[in-house]
């Protein structure tokens, strides 16, 4: 499939170097397909950022079941936010080609919880060593494990229509 979108030039994709744990990063979560990273340049409460494993430039090239693993860890990625960080709202963005300034070629989407001030910070930001990130990654799993836990021991019996 030809694409005409424009994607930002790299000589190596940070993300595929992050996922082969050729460049230190934290993972919240992974799986066969999709994975969750807790981004180093934190622009909102909790900002993370959810990728494909296989690499993919762009949401065009995303395989349909890419897709579907990709959107189970964003919905996951905005609970675990909302448990952590009990914002009163949650962004979610993603940016395909140079035009829609995007900067890594490899399709990605960002989850955040606003900040105080409402919404997400957008100019320069700090960017976090990896023990403040693995940091905020200990704080989300825990807030899920809860969550499962919560699903796992509600056990309330629901009448059967009849």
């Amino acid at each position: 499939m030809t694409s005409h979108i424009q994607v930002p030039p790299a000589e190596r994709c940070a993300f595929c170097d992050y996922l082969s744990g050729k460049r230190p990063y934290s993972i919240l979560e992974r799986s066969e397909l999709a994975a969750t990273l807790v981004t180093r340049e934190q622009r909102g409460a909790s900002h993370l950022l959810v990728v494909p494993v296989r690499h993919c430039p762009t949401l065009l090239e995303l395989k349909k079941e890419e897709s579907h693993a990709i959107m189970d860890l964003v919905r996951r990625a905005a609970r675990a936010i909302d448990l952590t960080e009990q914002r009163p709202g949650i962004a979610v963005w993603q940016n395909n080609g140079v035009p829609a300034h995007q900067t890594i070629p490899h399709v990605h989407f960002h989850v955040a919880g606003t900040l105080p001030e409402g919404g997400t910070e957008w100019g320069d930001v700090e960017e976090l060593p990896i023990y403040q990130t693995e940091g905020i990654a200990a704080n989300l799993r825990a807030a899920l494990a809860g969550c499962e836990a919560d699903a796992a021991g509600n056990h309330e019996h629901t009448p059967s229509k009849g």
